[in-house]
């Protein structure tokens, strides 16, 4: 499996190149309207603006990629110690410095008509997932096909976008590493409550004079079906979002938003859990026990486990002058766990998320940044059940009851991009877990180190 898992991405990679070395400067420059770059004129790029900067000139397809390599030199530590079961139940896996497993996305545009068009996404190697997965796509509108007035006026201030995409609930999503587009995000890792989630939906977009209001529904889990729990469990999911954007001036820019996403029955929600690349930290704080890569992806992240239903809030302000700017997260979550054989959950729990990137930019092309990144999470844990036998037969106990926890990062990061689609950034991390019980890997947990990578975006 390891020798296949990295062969397949070798031979995608190896492909892509070979298509992109085939293709004509035409094929692989073709514009797109309201579009976000890959590259570092996405930074700081929110919802696609109304701005039509791109002329028609008909059908258009645009082939892209994004690579990511990293170095890593983290070390972890917890208190293994248990009260039930084996005494090594949760000592930590070992780990070293050296390279981790290369991400790659394949980013796939098309121009269908004028105002029109699709975006399609696969990870083609990423640590959650061995095989090739496609994120999702989506078709866009910010002009319609009719003819009229009225459609014009309609379409001069509003977009809509149908499909299985990102839930536009914060703004935070919109800087984050997504697999191998690591670009956006000047730092190594995304927040510890890492809100982002695939669901197939429909969202209305109105932007006008920097007045910025966001509608969306979404069948409410990461992917469709017509079976798993009964139809009043699969609930829709509904995310909504105001907010002001606005370029002052020639130096200052200020946006403010708050956001709200709510679902009242899922059968597996995954706002927290959707990420289906995972954390860009490789093993860190995680069991050296039943251990996978795949099984434990969101090593470093929190997952608040609201899996049956959930209320969400984020307010996000983010200021730019010149070449520094300051992007905060204030964060409130309410909701609960379906039940399992190893969770009890008969109560609403809430977990609260605080985080402030300060960011400076130097120069007139700002083509490197420092910045220093603080981000705390505190919850109350669900109920837990501790399984004591070794065999295949659990024979789970009460073990756990709530309890209150939190979480505190800080990270220290610079960057230089020696072209605008290639950047060299790193980071220095240090993260602290407090009040985890002693039945929990995550128990007296820390760590630190250094984080380095090579993005590659197009």
């Amino acid at each position: 499996m390891y020798f296949t898992r990295h062969f397949t991405a070798g031979l995608a990679l190896t492909a892509l190149l070979l298509l992109g070395a085939s293709a004509t400067a035409q094929v692989l420059r073709s514009p797109i309207q309201y579009f976000r770059p890959y590259d570092k004129r996405g930074v700081n790029v929110f919802e696609t603006p109304k701005t039509d900067t791109v002329e028609y000139k008909g059908f258009a397809v645009r082939v892209g990629a994004s690579f990511t390599q990293s170095y890593q030199g983290l070390r972890h530590e917890n208190d293994p110690t248990v009260t039930v079961g084996s005494a090594t139940r949760n000592k930590l896996l070992d780990i070293y410095g050296g390279f981790n497993l290369a991400n790659a996305n394949l980013n796939l545009d098309a121009q269908l008509a004028d105002g029109i068009r699709v975006n399609v996404v696969g990870y083609m190697s990423s640590k959650h997932h061995n095989e090739f997965w496609v994120k999702g796509g989506y078709i866009q509108f910010d002009k319609l096909p009719l003819k009229g007035a009225f459609f014009d006026d309609l379409m001069k201030n509003l977009t809509i976008k149908l499909g299985h995409y990102d839930v536009n609930y914060g703004d935070a999503h919109y800087r984050r590493s997504d697999g191998a587009q690591a670009l956006y995000n000047p730092f190594g890792e995304n927040y510890l409550m890492d809100a982002f989630a695939t669901e197939i939906g429909a969202e209305f977009i109105y932007q006008r004079s920097g007045f910025l209001a966001v509608a969306q529904v979404t069948e409410g889990t990461i992917r469709g079906g017509v079976n798993g729990g009964l139809p009043s469990q699969r609930q829709p999911s509904f995310i909504g979002k105001v907010g002001y954007d606005k370029q002052l001036n020639e130096a200052t820019r200020v946006r403010v938003t708050a956001s709200v996403y709510t679902t009242g029955s899922s059968p597996s929600n995954t706002l927290y859990s959707g990420d289906r690349t995972g954390s860009h930290y490789f093993y860190v704080m995680d069991p050296a026990l039943n251990f996978s890569a795949s099984g434990n992806f969101t090593s470093g992240r929190i997952n608040p486990g609201f899996s049956k239903y959930l209320t969400a809030w984020q307010i996000n302000p983010f200021v730019k002058f010149h070449g520094l700017e300051f992007f905060g997260v204030y964060e409130m979550a309410n909701g609960a766990a379906n039940p399992s054989a190893t969770t009890l959950e008969t109560n609403a729990r809430t977990w609260s998320q605080f985080a402030g990137d300060l960011i400076y930019r130097f120069g007139a092309s700002e083509k490197v940044f420092v910045g220093v990144r603080y981000n705390r999470v505190q919850g109350t844990l669900p109920a837990t059940r501790f399984n004591t036998s070794a065999t295949a037969v659990p024979n789970y106990v009460d073990a756990t009851p709530r309890v209150d926890v939190s979480v505190d990062r800080v990270a220290f990061g610079a960057g230089w991009f020696l072209t605008p689609a290639i950047l060299l950034k790193g980071e220095y991390v240090s993260q602290q877990y407090t009040d985890y019980p002693v039945n929990n890997v995550l128990r007296a947990g820390k760590f630190s180190g250094l984080l380095v990578e090579a993005v590659i975006a197009f």
